[in-house]
């Protein structure tokens, strides 16, 4: 699991795509949110603009899982 760091309260589920390197654009991250590849704690989610928040762990089929935290971790 690859731990990434935030330092805002959130980051929406597509802009943590682009910053943890999963894609490269926007377009590519919409993309694969509407295909339904990505899970948010255990859930399908098909919202791009879902909030992700520390202790969120962010799943994408064919990559390694993603646990977001925050500063003071």
């Amino acid at each position: 699991m690859e731990i990434i760091e935030i330092k805002t309260e959130f980051i929406k589920l597509d802009q943590l795509l682009k910053f943890a390197g999963i894609v490269e654009n926007g377009a590519v991250a919409k993309h694969i949110v509407l295909d339904g590849a990505v899970k948010v704690n255990d859930e399908v989610c098909i919202q791009r603009g879902k909030k992700i928040r520390p202790g969120d762990v962010v799943e994408i089929e064919g990559f390694e899982s993603l646990k977001v935290i925050g500063e003071e971790h």
